[in-house]
């Protein structure tokens, strides 16, 4: 199956599975929403949600953050991991928001990735969710789901990136995002996934990759 018809179907599939998108991290401004992102690194979207509502009540936004200090900050999202560090860095965020953009959050990769804490992947999210500008975030989750589906051979969430925007049209990366990780968590694991019972992985993967994962299982539950 060539790569167009086979990112055709994809998204016929996703579109069927989730016409809808909420955005997962709860949030009521931009402000908010980029700490959110910025605090979901290797932790869980629901963890972060359970988190946010005490901390946002705190600091609401940038101006009020930055006027807490970082002890009340971790003790707020202790539970969160890299906690120590996701505090001076929503700090320090805060702090140059409120030097620099006057509270508000930019608008440009380039500023975005310039705030403490923000790499790539967290303004890719933001731009998409909070500005509505087409981009394409790639995390762990969506690298993986590239790979089995045969759209990206790249070792780096930044190869596949560039894949997936090449494959994709544009006016459907900031949906397609999301619905990529939707169906990651309902249907998709990282372990001991069955590929030839996936929607997608089913006919989307070689035969090649389904021995490779099949293989992989395997010696997983048997070491």
């Amino acid at each position: 199956m060539k790569i167009k018809e086979k990112s055709e179907k994809i998204v016929n599939i996703l579109e069927e599975l989730y016409p809808k998108t909420p955005i997962p991290l709860d949030h009521s401004s931009e402000f908010q929403l980029l700490v959110a992102v910025l605090m979901s690194a290797q932790t869980t979207d629901k963890k972060v949600n359970q988190v946010t509502p005490a901390l946002f009540e705190a600091g609401p936004n940038a101006e009020l953050m930055s006027k807490l200090n970082v002890e009340t900050i971790q003790s707020i999202i202790r539970e969160v991991g890299l906690a120590p560090t996701k505090s001076k860095n929503i700090l320090k965020l805060s702090t140059m928001l409120v030097e620099l953009h006057n509270g508000n959050v930019p608008n440009t990769f380039e500023e975005l990735e310039a705030l403490p804490g923000v790499g790539h992947k967290t303004a890719s999210v933001v731009m998409a969710q909070a500005f509505g500008i087409p981009a394409f975030p790639v995390d762990t989750h969506i690298h993986r789901l590239a790979a089995r589906w045969g759209l990206s051979k790249g070792t780096t969430v930044e190869k596949t990136e560039k894949d997936l925007k090449r494959i994709f049209p544009k006016e459907l990366w900031n949906k397609l995002h999301l619905q990529i990780i939707f169906f990651g968590r309902e249907f998709c694991p990282a372990r001991f996934h069955d590929l030839t019972k996936c929607p997608i992985c089913s006919w989307a993967a070689t035969k090649k990759r389904i021995k490779q994962e099949m293989k992989s299982t395997f010696n997983s539950k048997n070491s």
